[in-house]
C-alpha cells in the first residue's frame, strides 16, 4: 500500500487522444517528495533543453503534493510545471483550491500532458473514469464562464474545474490557469495550455488517501492546531497588519492600505506616492470594499480566509486574493478601488497574470506618452485612466493590433517595439515582470532571492525573515524571544545586532555569509512546501508559521511512513533545488542573468552585489557562474546530473 501519495500519473498524449494510468516508482518520494520536487525529476527526465515553450514536446503537469488530501491544515496547492514562454525557463506556478485534494481522491498524484490536440478539448478525471471530451462550444468563454458550463454539463457542481479564457487560447505569454477560488498565474500556463488546445481540466474524486501512522499524525496535527489557534491570539507585534497573523497576506480582510499605496510604485512601477493615504481614501476603499465583499472564503482544508467572493454593483460574481485588488489601480493611477473591482473581473475572465499584466499596460501607455506608441497605435482608445486600461486589456486578451506586441510581455515587446522603448523595461527579471517596488538602499538578502532564485516572484521567495529591521533593541528582544521555526539559534543574534542605521545595516549587514544561510532557509522551506502541497502563507511566506524544519519531518514520517529526520528532510529539499538549477542552467541561465532590474535600488554597490552572488554561490556548492559543482551533486546522489553537465559542455571537469 502507498501512503499519503496515489502512487500512479496520468499521461494524456493530446496527439493521439491516448490516455494511460502509470504507476510510479515509490523511490521518487524518497528522494524528491512529490509535488514540485518530483515534477523537476520528470521534465529533467523527459524534456530536453532544446525544447522550447510552444514545441509539443514541451510537457505540462498538473501536480498534487505529497500532503493534499491528508488532513495536514492547508494543503492544497497544485502545482502547474512548464518551460515558460516569458523566461525560458522551467515555471511552476501554483494554484489553491480543492483541486489538488480531487485529484488526488482519484487516484492521481499527476497529469501529464505531452503533444498538442489537433481540436479544442477539456479533459474529464472522475476515479477510473477519464475523457478527453470534445470543448469546441467553450472556445471564446472566459475562464470562469467556462468552469461554471463544464461542472452543468458533467451534471456535479462539486467538480473541480481549472480553465483558461482568451488570453490563454490566444497565447498571451501572461495568461493564467484559473480554478475556483485561485489560479496559477505566473510565466504563462494559460498560453501553454492554449496552445495545446486544452480549455479545461475537470476532476472529481472520491477515493482514500491513507496514513502510514494515523495516531503519530494526528499527534503532530494538534500540535500544529493548537499553534494556530495561539497565533490568532497573540499577533506579532511591530509588522504591518497583513503580516502579523498566519495565512496568505489578508488583503480581502483588511481595508487599511497605507502601506501598500505609499510604499509599492504607481504606473509602470515609477512613483511612489507617500502622502496618498488620506481619511477621505481610507473612507472610500473602506467602504468600496465592504460594499464589494460578499464572504470570505478558504481554499481545501484551511482554517484561514484569505480569498473573497467579489460581487460589486452589476459587475459578475468572482473570487479574489491577495494584492490582485491594488495592481490594476496603482498601475493605472486610479484613486477609486470601485475601478479594481470592474477590471479585476475581466481580467479574471480572461485568464491573466494581475501581477504582470498591470505593469504591461502601464507600459503601452508611457510609450504613449513618450510619443514611441502613437494615436494610430491607439486609434479608438478611449482617454480617460480607466477607459484606457479596459481597452489595452481587452486588445492584449484578444491579441488585436498593439496588444498582439504587448501580449508576449515588457521584455519582447519593448525590444520588438524598439525606437527607445527598452528603456522603459526597467521592471523585469529573466524577462519577468516584477513586483512593483522601488526602494532606496540596496537590500543583500532581497537582491539574493530576487537574483537566484527559480521562481522568479519574490512573493514565493520572502518569507520567515523580518522584511527589516526593528528600530528598537526592545522589539528585537521581543521578537526572537518567541521563535522556534528557526534552523538554528545563531539566526536569533543576527536579529538583535541588525538595526535601521549604522554599521550593522544594510547594505552591508547582515554580511554575505549570513545572508546566504539565511537565504538558503527560506528557498529550503518553499522547496519542502512546494513538494508537499503547502500554501506558503502557513509555511514558507509567513513569520512565524505552524510549519517549518522542525515539526515538518514528523508529520512526513507519520503521513508516508518514512523514517525522515531535519537532516534528511533538507537533502531532499537540496536535492530537488539542485536539480532545478541545474535543469535551468541547461536552459541556458547563467550569473549574468541573476540580477535586479538597475533601478530596483537608489543606491547600487556593484562590488558588494558580486561578493554576495559569489559568497552564495560558494555556499550552494556552485561554481562562480552558478552551475552546481559535480562533488556538489554527488553529495545528492544527483552524479547522472553531472554527466549530462560535463557531456554538454556546461560543466568542464566538474567545475565551470
Amino acid at each position: 500500500m502507498r501512503y499519503a501519495e496515489a502512487g500512479y500519473y496520468l499521461e494524456v498524449d493530446l496527439a493521439t487522444g491516448n490516455i494511460e494510468r502509470v504507476a510510479t516508482d515509490p523511490k521518487l518520494m524518497e528522494l524528491h517528495l512529490g509535488g514540485l520536487g518530483t515534477s523537476v525529476k520528470v521534465h529533467w527526465d523527459r524534456v530536453p533543453p532544446e525544447t522550447k515553450a510552444f514545441d509539443p514536446e514541451n510537457l505540462l503537469v498538473f501536480s498534487t503534493g505529497l500532503l493534499n488530501g491528508t488532513p495536514v491544515f492547508s494543503a492544497n496547492r497544485t502545482v502547474v510545471s512548464f518551460i515558460s514562454p516569458q523566461s525560458g525557463t522551467l515555471a511552476y506556478p501554483m494554484m489553491g483550491g480543492f483541486f489538488a485534494a480531487e485529484l488526488k481522491y482519484s487516484g492521481y498524484d499527476k497529469i501529464i500532458f505531452k503533444n498538442k490536440s489537433p481540436d479544442w478539448v477539456y479533459l474529464y478525471v472522475s476515479n477510473n473514469k477519464v475523457e478527453l471530451r470534445d470543448a469546441s462550444h467553450l472556445q471564446g468563454r472566459g475562464a470562469v464562464e467556462t468552469q461554471e458550463l463544464i461542472r452543468k454539463e458533467l451534471n456535479d457542481p462539486k467538480a473541480q474545474v481549472a480553465a483558461i479564457g482568451l488570453a490563454g487560447e490566444n497565447r498571451v505569454f501572461t495568461a493564467s490557469i484559473e480554478q475556483s477560488r485561485s489560479s496559477a498565474s505566473r510565466l504563462g500556463g494559460g498560453a501553454i495550455m492554449g496552445d495545446k488546445k486544452i480549455k479545461a481540466v475537470a476532476v472529481r474524486g472520491t477515493g482514500d488517501v491513507f496514513l502510514a501512522h494515523p495516531e503519530a499524525f494526528m499527534r503532530e496535527m494538534q500540535g500544529v492546531t493548537d499553534y494556530i489557534k495561539y497565533r490568532w491570539e497573540n499577533p506579532i507585534k511591530d509588522v504591518m497588519t497583513i503580516l502579523s497573523g498566519i495565512g496568505s497576506p489578508q488583503e480581502m480582510l483588511h481595508t487599511d492600505e497605507k502601506w501598500h499605496t505609499e510604499n509599492f510604485a504607481w504606473g509602470n512601477a515609477r512613483t511612489r506616492r507617500r502622502d496618498f493615504w488620506t481619511e477621505e481614501i481610507d473612507e472610500s476603499w473602506s467602504k468600496s470594499q465592504h460594499g464589494a465583499v460578499k464572504r470570505l472564503i478558504s481554499c481545501y482544508n484551511c482554517p484561514t480566509h484569505c480569498g473573497a467572493l467579489i460581487s460589486h454593483k452589476d459587475t459578475p460574481r468572482y473570487m479574489a486574493k491577495c494584492f490582485g485588488k491594488l495592481t490594476y489601480a496603482m498601475a493605472a493611477y486610479v484613486d477609486d478601488l470601485d475601478f479594481s473591482w470592474k477590471i479585476l473581473q475581466r481580467a479574471t475572465e480572461y485568464g491573466v497574470d494581475s501581477f504582470s499584466t498591470p505593469q504591461i499596460l502601464a507600459f503601452a501607455v508611457e510609450l504613449y506618452e513618450a510619443g514611441i506608441l502613437t494615436d494610430k497605435d491607439f486609434k479608438g482608445c478611449p482617454s480617460d485612466k480607466e477607459g484606457r486600461f479596459f481597452w489595452l486589456l481587452d486588445r492584449v486578451a484578444r491579441r488585436e493590433g498593439i496588444g498582439d506586441i504587448l501580449a508576449d510581455g515588457v521584455y519582447f515587446a519593448a525590444r520588438k517595439i524598439g525606437n527607445g522603448a527598452e528603456a522603459f523595461d526597467h521592471n523585469t527579471i529573466k524577462k519577468h515582470e516584477q513586483l512593483p517596488i522601488k526602494l532606496g538602499t540596496l537590500d543583500p538578502l532581497y537582491f539574493l532571492m530576487y537574483s537566484t532564485n527559480e521562481k522568479i516572484s519574490i512573493t514565493q521567495m520572502e518569507g520567515q525573515w523580518p522584511q527589516s529591521a526593528f528600530p528598537t533593541m526592545e522589539q528585537r528582544q521581543e521578537f526572537v524571544r518567541d521563535w522556534p521555526q528557526i534552523p538554528d539559534e545563531k539566526f536569533k543574534q543576527i536579529v538583535l545586532d541588525w538595526e535601521l542605521r549604522g554599521e550593522k545595516s544594510i547594505p552591508y549587514f547582515p554580511t554575505p555569509d549570513m545572508c546566504s544561510e539565511i537565504v538558503d532557509w527560506m528557498e529550503m522551506m518553499h522547496n519542502i512546501d512546494d513538494a508537499v502541497g503547502m500554501c506558503c502563507g502557513m509555511s514558507s511566506f509567513c513569520l512565524k508559521p505552524p510549519y517549518h524544519i522542525h515539526n515538518y519531518p514528523k508529520i512526513i514520517s507519520a503521513a508516508t511512513g518514512m523514517d525522515l529526520d531535519e537532516a534528511g528532510l533538507k537533502q531532499i529539499a537540496n536535492r530537488s533545488r539542485n536539480l532545478h538549477r541545474a535543469y535551468n542552467n541547461r536552459l541556458g541561465i547563467r550569473r549574468v542573468d541573476e540580477k535586479p532590474p538597475e533601478d530596483h535600488w537608489k543606491k547600487r554597490f556593484p562590488e558588494l552585489e558580486e561578493e554576495l552572488l559569489s559568497t552564495y554561490y560558494t555556499y550552494k556548492g556552485w561554481n562562480n557562474d552558478g552551475i552546481p559543482t559535480r562533488e556538489k551533486l554527488e553529495e545528492l546522489d544527483l552524479g547522472y546530473v553531472a554527466d549530462d553537465l560535463e557531456k554538454r559542455g556546461i560543466l568542464k571537469n566538474g567545475q565551470n
